[in-house]
């Protein structure tokens, strides 16, 4: 099973430009609410409808502006989970249930809800309904629901964004172990959440005003993201405007830091980060990116210390007075002393190099 799409629409505040192929994997699109990822499911669902381009699903052309191609929703064989998961109020678990399963005789038909209710773990709640559900059994009827009409593709809205962070990783937990068993074929999970793609995808789409600004394994795009808004999107919390000073080298001004790279410095650079927990106290045999820093103040959350870092000694680099310099955040640190200053390494091959 696979994907191909390749589509252009405008709106009001940005235009939608989205093109690549997905085989039977897991892929995440990333971004932040806006940027045109849901419009992007809602485009290969047939909900909506692209100005221009071309989608294909497991092989079968669905839409091609070209050769007006427009399948409907329902022919189009997209499961589509919705955050609220689209369950009907007043119709009991296994009567939503029936609304997938079509063309069946009374005695197929029952024989098929009971195979969903017991494949899915819902046994006992056939007569239920969905406000009596938990997030998790609603989750898992929907999953039913969806897989009982046989798609070729499953689409993943922001399933997990209504719940509580514990419920939230429970809830994902089992729908990642339901599809491992019961669907083999391309998944898209539209999300905003960098931990929950990364958990649960095998690649990743990172979008930014309805555009892909990076795409790949998931490893490598967050090790090396490329792209200002891929950092930011991976995490990145330290992040500045850097210029280019040599084929290894660059300069922050705003830090008052000139660093050595362990990738060649591309021309294009613009900014370049590092991420607050790939900063580390200076150790044995580290000679390089190593400067004396300040700690300005300290913030403490359930599990980390995170410090705010003012460079004190500069090698090479005379731009920018103390004062004027942004501070860097270190994460993962323990409780603070009263020291005034403390070396930090900032690994060069952590070095993050952006356009």
């Amino acid at each position: 099973m696979s994907l191909e799409l390749d589509i252009k629409s405008s709106f009001k505040n940005f235009n939608l430009e989205v093109s690549f192929s997905a085989k039977e994997e897991r892929v995440g699109i990333l971004g932040a609410s806006g940027c045109g990822k849901s419009m992007t499911l809602k485009s290969i669902a047939g909900i909506e409808t692209p100005q221009k381009g071309r989608i294909v699903i497991n092989g079968e052309t669905v839409f091609d502006t070209d050769k007006r191609i427009d399948r409907k929703p329902q022919q189009r064989k997209a499961g589509y989970l919705f955050q609220s998961y689209a369950l009907f109020p007043p119709l009991t678990v296994a009567q939503n249930l029936e609304l997938a399963c079509s063309g069946l005789s009374k005695t197929e038909l029952q024989a098929t809800i009971a195979k969903l209710l017991d494949r899915f773990e819902l046994g006992g709640l056939a007569n239920r309904y969905p406000s009596q559900l938990s997030g998790g059994q609603q989750q898992r009827v929907a999953l039913a629901r969806m897989l009982a009409s046989k798609p070729n593709i499953i689409l993943l809205d922001e399933p997990f964004s209504a719940l509580d962070a514990y419920l939230r990783r429970q809830v994902e937990d089992e729908l990642s172990k339901t599809l491992e068993k019961q669907f083999e074929g391309t998944i898209l999970l539209v999300s905003h959440d960098r931990d929950e793609v990364f958990r649960f995808c095998d690649r990743v789409i990172i979008m930014d005003g309805g555009a892909i600004v990076r795409e790949g394994r998931k490893e490598d795009v967050f090790d090396d993201p490329q792209t200002v808004a891929a950092a930011r999107l991976t995490g990145c919390r330290n992040m500045e405007p850097a210029m280019k000073v040599g084929e290894h080298k660059i300069a922050i001004p705003s830090w008052g830091l000139i660093l050595d790279t362990e990738k060649p410095v591309p021309d294009s650079l613009t900014h370049a980060g590092i991420r607050s927990q790939n900063i580390r106290e200076k150790q044995q045999g580290d000679y390089v990116n190593c400067f004396d820093f300040s700690i300005e103040r300290s913030s403490e959350s359930a599990h980390t210390m995170t410090e705010h870092l003012t460079a004190m000694t500069v090698r090479g680099y005379a731009g920018g007075s103390r004062d004027e310099r942004k501070a860097l955040l270190h994460e993962g640190g323990e409780p603070l002393d009263t020291r005034e200053k403390i070396t930090y390494c900032l690994p060069a091959k952590d070095i993050l190099l952006l356009s």
